[in-house]
């Protein structure tokens, strides 16, 4: 059953020794589909680049909420470039995070409001981020959400109200290992099953969210791989009263065609 991560910071440092191992060991464990996170200029172009010689990997190329400090006209030209890339997706990671604040919140509404746009213009998918700002993300989306085409939150872990908000607006909902924690994960477990199979997206968000449920420990303690990715599948299959068979085939499915991946 082949999986698809649509999550993986793959560029990020703590892959830097190993990555090849790391992408052996993903298809090793069947995720035959990974598209690397965008968070900032260089990462994009990393991103990119890491992509060019495998059929397997694309990604995103857009401004994380927490570099908005940086975003400028010039910025927009170049996510406008990189965007043409053969391998890019989606524009993001882009978004709102008023959790940790590490850029201005109408600097992050800014830069936000002007990649939705561009979106638009370039009737490319968004891979979207929202941390402790629902009150002025939805707002945002719902002012370009009927001239984009698909739109993902990202790494959801929000309430009841907000996962409704979402599908109203007829988003996909991507789940992270968030839900395989038996602590702080319960209120999600307790959600999932509203979330519609054609909806649902599946992701790790590589290297952070380590799944609670493995019988066993990450090869690096405190690292996420994409080779876990089958410890989500496992744990929203029981959260949604479905088999792994089920939740692997429908967002595999989901992730072709939300991503336009032929």
């Amino acid at each position: 059953m082949p999986l698809a991560d649509i999550g993986v910071n793959l560029t990020d440092k703590r892959f830097a020794q190993d990555r090849d191992q790391v992408l052996s060991r993903a298809r090793d464990a069947d995720v035959a589909l990974q598209v690397l996170t965008g968070t900032n200029i260089d990462v994009s172009r990393d991103a990119l680049a890491l992509c060019s010689d495998s059929s397997d990997l694309y990604a995103t190329v857009g401004i994380h909420p927490h570099h908005a400090s940086d975003f400028s006209t010039t910025t927009l030209a170049d996510i406008r470039v990189l965007a043409t890339a053969k391998k890019t997706r989606a524009i993001g990671e882009t978004g709102l995070d008023f959790n940790r604040d590490f850029s201005p919140r109408p600097i992050q509404e800014k830069a936000f409001a002007e990649q939705l746009a561009l979106a638009v213009e370039l009737e490319l998918p968004v891979f979207l981020h929202q941390r402790d700002a629902h009150e002025r993300f939805l707002p945002i989306l719902q002012e370009y959400r009927d001239r984009l085409c698909n739109v993902v939150v990202h790494c959801f872990t929000g309430t009841r109200q907000e996962l409704f908000d979402y599908l109203d607006m007829d988003c996909h909902v991507g789940i992270t290992g968030w839900v395989c924690d038996e602590r702080r994960g319960e209120p999600l477990q307790k959600i999932v099953n509203n979330i519609p199979l054609n909806r649902l997206l599946i992701e790790t968000d590589s290297p952070w969210l380590v799944p609670r449920n493995m019988d066993h420990k990450p090869k690096i303690s405190g690292r996420n791989e994409p080779c876990l990715l089958p410890w989500i599948v496992r744990q929203l299959a029981v959260s949604m009263g479905q088999t792994e068979t089920v939740i692997g085939d429908s967002t595999w499915e989901n992730t072709l065609r939300f991503f336009r991946i032929t």
